[in-house]
C-alpha cells in the first residue's frame, strides 16, 4: 500500500458525522490507498551553518603548552573523523585489553543487547501478523448423542462426528493502521539499537575516566608518600637540633604536627584508590576481589595531541542519546496514525475449507466438503469519545517526545561546549600549576638551606613544606584533568560508533530486510 499524507482532523469529523458518509469515505480511501496520521520526518539540526560554534566565544584551535606530563599542546581538528576505538589514542595496550574484555563481559552491555534482540523479534512478529493472512488448521473428533426430538428416532441417535478444515483470515489495512503499527515497532527497534550504542559509549568512557582517576590517585599517593618520607627525615633533624638546645620545643611540636597531618592524609587516598579499583573491576564485568586487573600510571598513558571536533550540524546524527530520542519521537508519530486509523472502518476477509463426516474415512469424499467465504466492515459509531481521546493522548505523547528530544539536543550541545572550554582552561591551569610547583619546590630547597644555616626559623620551613605539598598534589590533579576532559570530549562527540563496521553491517542487513525509515 502506498504511503501518502496522513488523514487530518477535518477528515475525522467527516467520518464521525455518520455511518453513510464514513463508508463512502472509506471506499474512496481504499481505492487511493493511504496511511492515517502524520508522516514522520527527522527533526532538522538546530544549526545548519558549518561555521557555527558550540560556544559564544569560540575557543582557540590550539591549547596552551607547558613542560612535563600532559603538558603538550592539543589541536582541535574539525576535518578529522572520530575513530570507533577512540581510546586507542592513549596508546596503552593494558587499557585496550581491559576495554575489549569489558565489552565481552559487561552485564550492562549484555542487557542492552538482549533488549535489542527482543525488539527485533517483536517487530518480526508484528510484521508477520499485519502483512500476511493468518492461516490455521483444525482437526477434531467428537461423540454426540442427538435427542429424539431432533432426530425423530426413539431414544435419540448416538454418533461420531469428524471434521477437518483450513481457515484463512485477513484484515485489509485500508487506512494504514497496521502499517503505522509496524512503523512504530520499527522505531522501537531503532530506539533499542541506539540505547545499545549509548551503553557502549558510556561503558568505554567510564572505563577510560576511571583508569585516569586511578592513575591520578596513585600519583597523588606516591607524591604524598615521598613528602612524608622527606618530612620524616626532617623530623629527625629537628629532634637532634632540639636535643642540643638549638631550637625551642615549639618547633619540634610543629614539625610533628605537620608529619602527622601528612600521614593522616594517606588513608583517605588509599581508600579512594581501592574504591576506584573496585569500580574499575565492576565496569570490566569482574568481581572487585578478583585478580588480573592492571595498574595504571599517568606516565603510561600517551597524551592525545590531535582531537577531532565534529561540526555542530553533524552532532545530532552522532550522539546515540539524541538518535534514541529521535526514535521515540518517530514511534510517537506512528502511534498517532494507529489511533487515527482506529476511528475508521475496519475491513476483514475470512474463508475456510474443510469436510465433516460421521465416518473418518469419508472426510476425503467430495460430498462431505464444506466451505465459506465472508467479508466484513466494522465501523465505530458510539464509544463515548474513547477513540478520539486515545488519539488526543497519542498527540500529547508526541508533544512530550518532541520536548524530550529538544532537551536532549540542548544537553548534548552543552556537554560539547563544556568539554571544549574544559580543554582550554585545563591547559592554562596546568601551565600555571607547573610554575607554582616549580616555585614552591625552589622555595622549599632555599628555606631548608637557610634553616640549616640558622637564618630562618622552623615556622618558615614548615610553611614552605605545606605550600610545596599542596602544589605537588595540585599538579597531579591538573595533569589528570587534561586526560579526563580529553576523554569527555570524545564521549560528548558520540564516540565514533558509526565507524564500527561490524555494527554497521548488522544495521544494513536489518534495514535492507525491513525497509529503512
Amino acid at each position: 500500500m502506498k504511503k501518502v499524507t496522513g488523514i487530518r482532523a477535518n477528515s475525522l469529523k467527516m467520518v464521525l458525522h455518520g455511518t453513510g458518509s464514513s463508508v463512502a469515505l472509506g471506499l474512496g480511501l481504499m481505492l487511493s490507498g493511504c496511511a492515517a496520521g502524520p508522516d514522520f520526518h527527522a527533526p532538522e539540526a538546530p544549526v545548519k551553518s558549518e561555521g557555527y560554534s558550540y560556544i559564544t566565544t569560540p575557543s582557540a584551535t590550539k591549547t596552551a603548552t607547558t613542560s612535563g606530563t600532559a603538558g603538550a599542546v592539543q589541536t582541535l581538528n574539525t576535518a578529522q573523523d572520530i575513530p570507533a576505538q577512540w581510546w586507542e589514542i592513549f596508546h596503552s595496550s593494558e587499557l585496550d585489553q581491559l576495554i575489549r574484555s569489558a565489552l565481552a563481559q559487561s552485564p550492562t552491555l549484555a542487557t542492552a543487547q538482549a533488549a535489542l534482540r527482543g525488539a527485533r523479534e517483536n517487530y518480526n512478529a508484528q510484521a508477520g501478523t499485519s502483512t500476511y493472512p493468518t492461516v490455521t488448521a483444525n482437526l477434531g473428533a467428537g461423540r454426540e448423542l442427538a435427542s429424539a426430538v431432533s432426530t425423530g428416532i426413539p431414544g435419540g441417535s448416538l454418533f461420531n462426528l469428524y471434521n477437518a478444515s483450513v481457515n484463512v483470515s485477513y484484515t485489509l489495512d485500508v487506512f494504514g493502521g497496521n502499517q503505522r503499527g509496524l512503523e512504530s515497532s520499527r522505531a522501537a527497534v531503532d530506539y533499542q539499537r541506539f540505547q545499545l550504542e549509548a551503553a557502549y559509549l558510556s561503558l568505554t568512557a567510564n572505563l577510560v575516566t576511571t583508569v585516569i582517576r586511578e592513575a591520578s590517585l596513585r600519583a597523588q599517593l606516591q607524591a604524598t608518600q615521598e613528602i612524608l618520607q622527606a618530612q620524616t627525615v626532617q623530623m629527625d633533624v629537628v629532634t637532634q637540633q632540639y636535643s642540643i638546645g638549638a631550637i625551642p620545643k615549639a618547633s619540634v611540636l610543629a614539625q610533628r604536627t605537620l608529619l602527622a597531618q601528612t600521614r593522616a592524609s594517606l588513608p583517605a587516598l588509599q581508600k579512594s584508590l581501592e574504591q576506584t579499583r573496585h569500580q574499575l573491576a565492576v565496569y570490566a564485568g569482574r568481581l572487585p576481589g578478583g585478580s588480573g586487573l592492571p595498574e595504571f600510571q599517568l606516565d603510561s598513558l600517551a597524551f592525545p595531541q590531535e582531537l577531532p571536533v565534529s561540526i555542530p550540524s553533524a552532532l545530532v546524527r552522532q550522539r546515540p542519546d539524541i538518535r534514541a530520542n529521535e526514535a521515540l519521537l518517530h514511534q510517537a508519530s506512528a502511534d498517532i496514525g494507529v489511533a487515527t486509523a482506529n476511528q475508521y472502518p475496519q475491513f476483514s476477509l475470512t474463508a475456510s475449507y474443510g469436510a465433516a463426516s460421521t465416518n473418518v474415512h469419508q472426510l476425503t469424499d467430495p460430498s462431505m466438503s464444506l466451505w465459506n467465504l465472508a467479508g466484513g466492515i466494522t465501523q465505530p459509531i458510539f464509544n463515548a469519545g474513547a477513540l478520539s481521546a486515545k488519539r488526543r493522548a497519542a498527540e500529547a505523547a508526541h508533544d512530550q517526545a518532541a520536548a524530550e528530544y529538544r532537551a536532549t539536543v540542548l544537553s548534548a550541545f552543552q556537554s560539547v561546549a563544556d568539554s571544549l572550554k574544559a580543554l582550554e582552561f585545563d591547559a592554562l591551569t596546568l601551565k600555571q600549576q607547573v610554575e607554582v610547583e616549580a616555585a614552591a619546590k625552589e622555595t622549599l630547597e632555599l628555606t631548608t638551606t637557610q634553616f640549616k644555616l640558622g637564618t630562618v626559623n622552623s615556622l618558615a620551613l614548615l610553611d614552605a613544606k605545606r605550600v610545596y605539598q599542596t602544589a605537588r598534589i595540585a599538579l597531579v590533579q591538573a595533569q589528570a584533568a587534561r586526560y579526563a576532559d580529553t576523554a569527555a570530549l570524545f564521549q560528548a562527540m558520540g564516540g565514533g560508533w558509526w565507524n564500527r563496521p561490524e555494527l554497521a553491517d548488522i544495521s544494513i542487513k536489518f534495514d535492507a530486510a525491513h525497509g529503512a525509515q
